[in-house]
C-alpha cells in the first residue's frame, strides 16, 4: 500500500458502491475495521464481481479519484474514506451490463395443464375460495341484471329517438355548468358503449372538434364539440348563447 493513513475514529463509513458489471449504483455502510480483502468478498455477492479479480478504488463527492484499496490486508479505514464517496468494483472480465440483459436469463415456463393441477397456486385458492370467475352464481341474480340492463337500454333508446340531428339543446352534466349547442349527432360511438348525443356549443366549452380518437362524427372548430349520454340532454327552443347571457358580475 502506497503512504501512510491515520485511522478515523467514526466506526462506519456510508458509501455509494459502483462497479463495471452494471449501470446501478447500491448504498452500505462499511465498517472501518473490515479487512480490503475480506470487504471483496462481501462485494462480490453484492455485484457479481470475482473477489480474486477484484479492483477497489474510491472517489470522492466530486468523482474525483482519491485512493486505490490495494493492499487486502489493510483495514478500510486505513484509507481516506469518508462518508458520501463512491467505493467503484471493477473486475476485467465482466461487461458494463452483464447482469441488466434479461434476455439472456433462461425463463421457466409451465403448461397451462399443469398449472391447473397444482394445488399450492392462486388459481387453486380461487377455486376453493369461490373467488372471482370461480363464485357461485346466483340464477336469480343473472336474471335481475339482465333485465335491468335491458330497461336502461329500452330507456336510453327512447330518450335518443327524441333527439333529432338540428335541434336545440341543453346539456346538464353532473359537476358540470350548463351548456347550450346543437345536436350534431345522435348514436353510438367507438369510444365506449351506448347511445350518445354530438353537441356543437355556442361557446368553446368543448373538448374536441367533433371528432375522438381518430373518427369523426361531426364538424365544428376546436373546442366546440363535446359528447353527453343521451339522458344528461334537453332538446328545447333554447336561444344562442352569448355574451349577453353572462353574469356581469362575473368574468
Amino acid at each position: 500500500m502506497s503512504g501512510e493513513y491515520s485511522i478515523v475514529t467514526q466506526n462506519q463509513v456510508h458509501v455509494k458502491v459502483s462497479s463495471n458489471a452494471t449501470s446501478f449504483l447500491s448504498e452500505r455502510k462499511i465498517e472501518k475495521s473490515t479487512k480490503v480483502g475480506d470487504l471483496k468478498g462481501k462485494l462480490e455477492l453484492q455485484t457479481g464481481c470475482s473477489a480474486c479479480k477484484m479492483k477497489l478504488e474510491i472517489f470522492d463527492k466530486h468523482d474525483k479519484l482519491v485512493c486505490r484499496l490495494d493492499d487486502d490486508e489493510a483495514v478500510f479505514g486505513s484509507y481516506p474514506v469518508d462518508d458520501e464517496m463512491r467505493l467503484h468494483v471493477t473486475d476485467p472480465s465482466k461487461t458494463l451490463g452483464e447482469f441488466e440483459d434479461v434476455s439472456k436469463v433462461k425463463k421457466y415456463e409451465m403448461s397451462a395443464e399443469h398449472y391447473s393441477q397444482r394445488t399450492d397456486s392462486v388459481r387453486a385458492f380461487k377455486q376453493r375460495m369461490k373467488l372471482g370467475r370461480f363464485a357461485d352464481e346466483d340464477p336469480e341474480e343473472l336474471r335481475k341484471q339482465k333485465e335491468d340492463r335491458l330497461e336502461k337500454e329500452r330507456a336510453e333508446k327512447a330518450l335518443a329517438e327524441a333527439i333529432h340531428v338540428g335541434d336545440r339543446c341543453e346539456t346538464r352534466v353532473p359537476s358540470n355548468p350548463m351548456r347550450r349547442g346543437t345536436v350534431m349527432y345522435v348514436g353510438e360511438t367507438d369510444f365506449k358503449e351506448g347511445l350518445w348525443v354530438g353537441v356543437k356549443y355556442d361557446e368553446p366549452h368543448g373538448k374536441n372538434d367533433g371528432s375522438v380518437q381518430g373518427r369523426r362524427y361531426f364538424d365544428c372548430p376546436p373546442k366546440y364539440g363535446g359528447f353527453v349520454k343521451v339522458e344528461n340532454v334537453t332538446v328545447g327552443d333554447f336561444p344562442e348563447e352569448g355574451f349577453s347571457d353572462e353574469d356581469p358580475d362575473e368574468i
